[in-house]
């Protein structure tokens, strides 16, 4: 969907012979989601179920944020590029992570057609973006040099950690390049200095690679994560299709994730999800994704711990299991920038696999309905 800005331009010199002057802009942006009422069963120690505003107060879908970015045309097609980009809860007005104001983005870099775009700072994992476009069918469909994402507080998150760094979905400290070459090939590379006097510790390396043909789109990943010690690898491939107004995702991932002494935890996941857009103000997707463990330790808490970032508890011996969750959502666009949404999703757990969320349950519902509106 087309964002739209509140756009400040000004002019800037490019000192030189000719002394031209070039083109400067800063932009205002932001997002709003609203999930409100939201239903979840299982979810405290007795079995009861909560209504409230959001999962956890989180929306369903995308996280509300506000942002700065700039591009500054610096001659020779090369531009300077820069953004800014915080969350907030619009349940409480409250920042989405305490201190942290610029808690999405706080990087600045360098593209032009010929070079790509690199960027430095704090921003997504480039794994995070290639995967984007079959990790659930609410994205764009094709790849780019921008900044994707996926849903944010329901059931079927989890699988994004897949292409995680050791910070997170994002970096710290960390340099990225992206170009999407004329003839539809996408490639990208990302780096994360681990800031420590052991170069090598807590860093992270990922490479990708795509593209995009027409109404087929693929993309694939490899990501090494260093982790306190702890050496994790990810593979990833993937892609969509669309016929008419149907577009179909699918995309499978393999984690091996080093547990020390308790040998390597290897895991198994795939997805599978539909978009169906008809002439109109009304858009449906429907989704499953399954998650598979062997030889996973437990957390502290005794659940499965999310690949990459997960701290893991040396005694708690190994486990097998799977989680799988269909999820399904229909959008009422009321204009370019605002729409209405109804969405659900159902889980259930098999074997050893065991998450915080659900007390102890095997399985769990979530409904919700909620706006969203961008400006």
């Amino acid at each position: 969907m087309r964002k739209t800005y509140f756009t400040l331009a000004v002019a800037a010199t490019v000192f030189g012979a000719s002394g031209a002057y070039a083109q400067s802009s800063v932009q205002l942006y932001g997002l709003m989601d609203l999930s409100v009422p939201t239903y979840q069963s299982h979810a405290d120690a007795n079995g009861n179920h909560v209504i409230g505003m959001g999962i956890g107060g989180e929306p369903w879908f995308s996280g509300s944020r506000w942002g700065l970015k700039g591009a500054e045309d610096i001659g020779g097609g090369t531009r300077i590029v820069f953004r800014l980009e915080s969350e907030y809860v619009v349940a409480n007005g409250e920042m989405e992570d305490p201190g942290q104001i610029f808690d999405r983005d706080a990087w600045v870099g360098i593209e032009n057609d010929t070079l790509g775009k690199i960027t430095a700072g704090f921003q997504n994992s480039i794994a995070r973006d290639a995967a984007a476009i079959y990790g659930d069918p609410y994205g764009s469909a094709q790849l780019t040099t921008e900044e994707g994402g996926w849903t944010n507080a329901n059931n079927f998150k989890q699988m994004i950690f897949y292409a995680a760094s050791a910070t997170g979905t994002r970096y710290n400290n960390g340099v990225a390049w992206k170009k999407l070459f004329g003839n539809g090939i996408f490639a990208s590379a990302g780096y994360a200095f681990g800031n420590s006097t052991s170069f090598g510790a807590n860093s992270n390396y990922q490479a990708a690679l795509g593209y995009n043909g027409g109404p087929f789109n693929v993309s694939g990943f490899y990501s090494h994560v260093n982790r306190a010690g702890i050496t994790n690898q990810s593979f990833s491939v993937g892609g969509n299709y669309t016929f008419g107004i149907l577009r179909a995702n699918a995309g499978y991932f393999r984690y091996l994730g080093n547990q020390a002494a308790l040998g390597q935890r290897q895991d198994n996941a795939w997805t599978a999800s539909l978009k169906l857009s008809p002439k109109g103000p009304l858009d449906y997707e429907l989704g499953y994704q399954q998650m598979r463990v062997k030889n996973a330790a437990y957390n502290a808490d005794g659940d499965i711990p999310n690949a990459n970032i997960g701290a893991f508890d040396p005694s708690s011996g190994l486990h097998n299991g799977y989680k799988e969750t269909l999820y399904w959502s229909a959008f009422y666009h009321l204009s370019r920038r605002t729409e209405v949404y109804l969405a659900g999703d159902y889980m259930r757990l098999h074997g050893g696999y065991t998450v915080g969320g659900t007390f102890g349950a095997s399985n769990q519902v979530e409904l919700t309905t909620g706006v969203r509106t961008r400006f």
